[in-house]
């Protein structure tokens, strides 16, 4: 059992800022680099194992793992082969036989992490793979996907396509105690210069009353209204998120895009995403920010204020390239890199609530003292998830029978769940705040905020028994509503 331990000597520190008490603190664990293929189960789950643990310890609390990469999949399922991204050829089982999706959500929430299960929905065929498993759905239904360049596509203009990508969402869903649903920036295909989408068939079918750019992102509108709607259908809590391309339109295309030059969502890949976010189809967005401050076409500066002002409907989070990131000198302090004016801004302007690492391994590595400065700066104190009203707004009971025992292992402190009649009403996590005598108990102090956990139970920094200290425990349900504290003074 994984057993929190909280610590009263992380409890103040002048020259440390208090963090938010609520931020997305992501980061994506992909397949697509073929990081994991035939590796092999024990192989596979001791690398994985030491990144939760160092993410942990950097203050990550939420994991999107890639488990969909083209038309495959990294878990157990009836519809789609298993992918050569895991075993290193499409249709081939694991052996040993495990699960690495179900492996991955109880080793998340083990850590008090949120697991997202990431998908790309419309890819059908890498660039890499040269043979497609029998059970493929590209196989089954050739005339249902394009080749574009050395990808196939699902055609985003087929409605049966759209039905079958939400079969494959439910399905995970309903099967995996998943907290989120992502998707990635891949709709209509990144254009290649002078190839067209070879989409003549869909649109003589399906698009005629309408301009061509139009009906695409039409199509993709549809389709993300229908894969939320299957995502709530299954299980009404799941949150359902979003991390498209950097750059919705630039200025040149439309007054109200960013001062910027490079490829469009809206333009290019037929990707409404204000759309998305002002409608709230969706329940998260992170940008894929990816470029430095300074860059002459896309600048990370000129971006993070634009999506702010844009895109406050929902939470906004920040796709942040760790490696670029530590690469580019600050522009003001040539002697650092970029981390801290990035940070500067991601905390500093209004709707941003939290960053997406890109990518997972990158921090675990500590590149150019990325992790470690989360560790000990960025993410010093836990913190909460945003909270999501839309979704639900009531808090769990509080916690009931909050005391504090000896035993073999230690001086522990106990507290029994809260009743909770559906699942939306459970608790999931405990939150764990520590106050010194004489201090006001705030739970909005996040200096005191000293655990987040999914046991029932912490042990405590017993010294000599002469200092007075009040703990406070909370509940958190599967959207992290927080309930009221029941507290509990206690000697160290």
């Amino acid at each position: 059992m994984l057993s929190a331990i909280c610590w009263t000597s992380i409890l103040v520190s002048a020259q440390q800022p208090v963090a938010p008490k609520r931020e997305f603190r992501g980061a994506w664990i992909q397949a697509v680099n073929g990081q994991w293929q035939g590796i092999g189960r024990d192989a596979m789950q001791a690398e994985l194992t030491r990144e939760l643990n160092a993410l942990q310890a950097d203050g990550i609390n939420a994991i999107l793992f890639q488990v969909r990469v083209e038309g495959d999949a990294l878990y157990a399922s009836q519809l789609e082969p298993w992918s050569r991204y895991l075993t290193g050829q499409q249709g081939t089982p694991p052996s040993p036989y495990w699960d690495p999706l179900q492996w991955m959500v109880e080793q998340c929430h083990a850590r008090g992490m949120e697991i997202h299960a990431w998908i790309n929905p419309y890819r059908a065929k890498t660039k890499g793979t040269t043979a497609l498993a029998s059970t493929h759905y590209a196989i089954q239904h050739p005339e249902r996907c394009f080749q574009y360049q050395d990808l196939m596509i699902f055609d985003p203009g087929l409605p049966e396509n759209r039905q079958f990508i939400c079969q494959v969402a439910q399905d995970i869903v309903s099967r995996y105690d998943v907290d989120g649903f992502h998707i990635d920036d891949y709709f209509y295909p990144y254009p290649v210069a002078g190839v067209p989408i070879p989409d003549d068939a869909s649109y003589q079918a399906y698009g005629q009353v309408r301009n061509r750019g139009d009906w695409r992102r039409e199509n993709v509108n549809t389709f993300i209204r229908e894969l939320r709607d299957a995502i709530r259908a299954v299980k009404p809590w799941v949150k359902f998120g979003v991390s498209p391309f950097g750059i919705y339109r630039n200025q040149r295309s439309w007054a109200g895009g960013s001062a910027t030059n490079g490829t469009q969502n809206y333009d290019d890949l037929y990707a409404d995403v204000l759309l998305w976010v002002n409608e709230g189809w969706i329940d998260y967005n992170i940008p894929q920010i990816y470029w430095e401050i300074g860059n002459k076409a896309a600048d990370y500066d000129t971006l993070i204020r634009w999506w702010s002002e844009n895109a406050y409907a929902r939470p906004l989070y920040i796709g942040q390239d760790v490696e670029r990131t530590v690469k580019a000198t600050d522009l003001r302090n040539p002697g650092q890199n970029q981390m801290a004016a990035k940070y500067a801004l991601q905390r500093g302007l209004p709707g941003v609530h939290g960053s997406c690492q890109w990518y997972a391994r990158a921090v675990v590595d500590d590149k150019g003292g990325y992790g470690s400065t989360l560790r000990n700066y960025y993410h010093r104190t836990p913190a909460l998830q945003p909270l999501m009203p839309w979704l639900d707004k009531k808090a769990p009971g509080k916690p009931r029978k909050v005391k504090a025992v000896w035993t073999e292992d230690g001086y522990m402190l106990f507290w029994t769940a809260p009743r909770g009649k559906k699942p939306m009403d459970e608790a999931r996590l405990y939150a764990v705040y520590v106050f010194p005598k004489g201090m006001k108990i705030d739970l909005e102090n996040m200096n005191q905020l000293v655990c987040i956990t999914a046991d029932t139970h912490v042990l405590l920094p017993y010294s000599n028994g002469e200092t007075k200290w009040t703990y406070v425990v909370t509940a958190l349900d599967r959207l992290q509503n927080e309930s009221k504290g029941k507290k509990v003074n206690v000697k160290l």
